[in-house]
């Protein structure tokens, strides 16, 4: 059984930073393709960042020079660091992740069950 846990969400001021953390536990074999999502009310979820195994990341323009998505391999674990935060990044944020359990051929989705952030004076 694998899950995915975040953490890091909460209230912020605009202009203030979050780290969010998303530690993949259980037997996993090996880890894909690791990314952040967020929904915020009324809208569709959609793909924040996503960095790969060896590194190469892709951000959603509205975020790019603000976040920064990173990941331990060693730990399963993928961190998104959001400076200078706005009103609009508002949303409860998921964290996704490609995982071939152990004993297992290819690559399984997983998501996390969300952590909310609110920006808000």
């Amino acid at each position: 059984q694998v899950q995915l846990v975040e953490s890091g969400g909460g209230l912020v001021q605009p202009g203030g930073s979050l780290r969010l953390s998303c530690a993949a536990s259980g037997s996993i074999s090996s880890s894909g393709d690791m990314g952040w999502y967020r929904q915020a009310p009324g809208k569709e979820r959609e793909l924040v960042a996503v960095i790969t195994s060896t590194g190469n990341t892709n951000y959603l323009d509205s975020v790019k020079g603000r976040f920064t998505i990173s990941r331990d391999n060693a730990k399963n674990t993928v961190y998104l660091q959001m400076n200078s935060l706005k009103p609009e990044d508002t949303a409860v944020y998921y964290c996704h992740a490609q995982i071939t359990p152990i004993a297992w051929t290819g690559y399984i989705h997983y998501w996390g069950k969300g952590t909310l952030v609110t920006v808000s004076s």
